[in-house]
């Protein structure tokens, strides 16, 4: 059992016989009253997010959640596929359920499969990944007033991000995993 005194970002807890991943949580000790926990929880079987608040103190079943090295091969509309590196073993996995992750995995990428009560849940990502731009319209000079701004650029898995108007097509580009931003020229 895990209490919410022991939460943290990224646990796996078991709310209502669903798994949810935590996201955030703050403890909240009001003046009167008795203390809560003011959660975003992340459904595990379909990436939703939802605000949950628990008394101080609430228990909950602890998930087992073990990451695994996998090699990701392909989409095949319905399912994305893996194969462990170590035995060989290929399994599927519903696209819905890996579809914020797949944007930023090229095939044949090694990644962390996340698994959780020994079934496959989920794809951990780095904080950033290094990917090529494939498609974006030309920069021009005195696009803008102040020297800033951005243009939508198309990365090599297919992910639409957007970009400064210095980047071209064939830059490698460092993209931030959780929000799909632009960070800089690799």
């Amino acid at each position: 059992m895990i209490s919410t005194n022991q939460l943290k970002n990224g646990n796996h807890i078991e709310v209502d016989g669903t798994v949810y991943k935590v996201v955030e949580f703050q403890h909240v000790k009001p003046g009167k009253g008795p203390a809560f926990v003011r959660t975003k929880l992340r459904r595990a079987t379909d990436g939703n997010v939802i605000d949950k608040t628990f008394r101080a103190g609430e228990k909950f079943r602890a998930v087992h959640t073990e990451a695994r090295k996998m090699q990701y091969l392909y989409e095949d509309g319905t399912d994305a596929h893996f194969m462990d590196a170590e035995s060989f073993e290929q399994l599927a996995i519903p696209v819905e359920a890996v579809k914020s992750a797949l944007r930023f995995i090229r095939a044949n990428d090694a990644v962390d499969l996340l698994f959780i009560d020994g079934q496959p849940a989920d794809v951990q990502l780095p904080a950033s990944v290094e990917l090529e731009i494939t498609h974006t319209e030309p920069g021009l000079r005195g696009d803008t007033a102040s020297g800033g701004g951005d243009k939508p650029a198309t990365l090599e898995t297919g992910a639409e991000i957007r970009v400064p108007l210095f980047v071209n097509v064939g830059d490698r580009v460092k993209v931030q995993t959780e929000t799909g931003e632009y960070m800089s020229r690799a």
